[in-house]
């Protein structure tokens, strides 16, 4: 399953990119990340156990939790991109990227997620559906939202 989530930011697409691109910073960064443990560094790729809270109802919400892979591309200036592969957790197998690209009114940042996860009788798409509606879109949401006003406050 493909989804994808984006935000305009009147910022370069640079500035976007050296913000979001360090992992270990956003739980400083992002309210609703409450840990990155930082397992490994290996050729280019940092492996870390990320935590964060899914809010409900104003400061109740639900933890979550998913170790990565996360490597940064800046080959192609005109797409910057962030790349994740989730490796364990109830998001295992899922591929995230983040497309910073340039806008004339700064950037426009797209979240793409691909996800499946077949459930026997219930099908391929019926997890990742869940997933993506109740705890990826409102996640990410709120991180592309932060980094956001993050830069645009720089």
């Amino acid at each position: 399953m493909h989804t994808e989530i984006s935000i305009d930011v009147a910022r370069s697409p640079r500035t976007v990119f050296d913000l979001a691109r360090d992992v270990s910073r956003w739980p400083s960064l992002l309210p609703h990340y409450r840990q990155v443990t930082i397992e490994s560094h290996t050729d280019g790729r940092v492996t870390a156990t990320m935590a964060a809270v899914r809010p409900i109802w104003r400061r109740v919400g639900i933890p979550v939790w998913w170790r990565s892979q996360q490597w940064a591309e800046d080959a192609d200036p005109n797409d910057l991109r962030l790349r994740f592969k989730h490796v364990a957790g109830a998001t295992k197998g899922m591929d995230v990227t983040w497309h910073i690209r340039s806008t004339a009114a700064g950037s426009h940042v797209t979240i793409e997620h691909e996800f499946t996860r077949p459930l026997p009788l219930l099908g391929d798409d019926l997890f990742p559906r869940v997933v993506d509606r109740f705890f990826v879109r409102p996640i990410a949401g709120r991180t592309l939202a932060t980094f956001k006003k993050l830069a645009e406050n720089q």
